[in-house]
Order: structure tokens, then sequence, then C-alpha cells
């Protein structure tokens, strides 16, 4: 997957910027917040040609927002970019890392008569593997 062909597919100009926040993405592990994906452009852009190109990716749907609460939001490509079902994502409390779990199915749960549901979110909450190992050799 690479960000030309996605922003080709969406028919989204291409432009150094949107292609920067979508590598950024697709090299991550992990979701990355705002600052993280910022942080890696290494002040590539101003800060308003950032945010109107992050802005424009959401806008059409190529990356999503992941709220962990008031305080955290994370980013990753939508699930329409890469195929993927939808799922529930697990927030480290210690580490702060977000991954995709993809083997947890998000059930479409029955909603009143007149309702349409746009989209629903799953987070479990917990430490990850990584953390548990290295609290082990303390």
């Amino acid at each position: 997957m690479r960000s030309i062909d996605i922003l080709n597919s969406h028919n989204l100009k291409r432009t150094g910027c949107r292609e920067g926040i979508i590598d950024v993405i697709i090299s991550a592990n992990q979701a990355l917040s705002e600052n993280e994906i910022r942080e890696q452009l290494a002040d590539s852009y101003d800060r308003t040609t950032f945010y109107r190109s992050f802005k424009t990716l959401q806008e059409f749907k190529i990356i999503h927002k992941i709220v962990i609460d008031n305080l955290l939001v994370k980013y990753e490509l939508d699930n329409s970019v890469t195929s993927k079902k939808e799922h529930a994502h697990f927030y480290c409390c210690s580490c702060k890392a977000v991954q995709c779990i993809d083997t947890i199915d998000i059930p479409q749960l029955p909603v009143p008569e007149g309702y349409k549901v746009h989209d629903m979110e799953l987070i479990v909450k917990g430490e990850c593997n990584e953390c548990i190992k290295s609290k082990r050799k303390i």
C-alpha cells in the first residue's frame, strides 16, 4: 500500500504533506497522535498546511480517529483504505500505544427503528505484552 495509490483512489491531489502523513501512518505499527505524526515529519510543513492536509485526509475517510479519552486521540488508516472490517483497539495504559485487535469483531447492535449507526468503537484498556514483560524484569 502506497500513499500515492491511496490518494489516487480517492481522487485527491497528491501533495508532499498528504503523502507524508499517510507514509508516517503506514510505517507505524500502531495508531499515532497528531503530534506524533507531525514530529515525524520534522517540521517539513508549516502548521496551516499540516492541519489542512490532516483535515482533508479525515474528510475523505483516508484516516480516522480513535478517541481514547478526552485528552488522547490517535489516528490510523481508515478501514475503507485497509479493507479491514470493524475491529477493536487495545490501549496500553503504561506506554500509551494503541494497537488494532483484528481478532475481536465489533457486533452489530440493534438500535431503535429510525436510527442509523455511523460508527461504533470498542477500546480495550490495559497493559500490553511489552510493558508486562518490562515490569517483570524490575
